[in-house]
């Protein structure tokens, strides 16, 4: 069952925006920059939390300096496209710290994953250790990110 997109007003936008450019602003500026009081902006922050629209607060790293600096985008082809095997897939990635993001894509490949590792030593013994040997997984194809040219979490919430 899928959820349907809350209705946001206009304060809820740029509250929900201001949020996501820096969580850890005082509570006041939040509250004055969406037009709300501090009661009703954290109010209305909890309900968000609530209906899942929020779900996480984090502090985002830069990788090279956490000492990751391999990113590589994993592109993964299925054995074969049965419900056991997608779940055994998924769960298996979930339990991989390596894998920063994963996507369920349409195309030639299966699954789009995002991983990062400290050298090509870890990424060798990850692909062929993690990746390659389940028993789900056919092949896989590396592309080696040069730079990062845009990275952003933040959605283009227009208030």
């Amino acid at each position: 069952m899928t959820q349907l997109p809350i209705k946001l007003s206009r304060s809820d936008r740029r509250l929900l925006k201001g949020l996501q450019r820096d969580v850890t602003r005082p509570q006041a500026d939040v509250a004055e920059d969406a037009g709300m009081s501090r009661t009703s902006c954290w109010r209305r922050v909890r309900e968000f939390e609530e209906a899942g629209l929020i779900v996480g607060k984090v502090a985002l790293l830069d990788p090279k300096l956490a000492g990751f600096n391999i990113q590589v985008l994993l592109l993964v082809a299925m054995t074969e496209h049965t419900d056991e095997n997608r779940l055994a897939f998924e769960t298996h990635i979930g339990r991989l710290p390596e894998v920063t993001e994963c996507y369920s894509v349409a195309g030639e490949r299966d699954y789009m994953l995002q991983v990062v590792v400290e050298d090509m030593e870890s990424y060798t013994e990850f692909l062929n250790t993690e990746i390659l040997k389940h028993p789900a997984v056919r092949s896989a194809s590396s592309t080696f990110v040069l730079r990062r040219v845009k990275y952003s979490t933040e959605l283009p919430i227009t208030a």
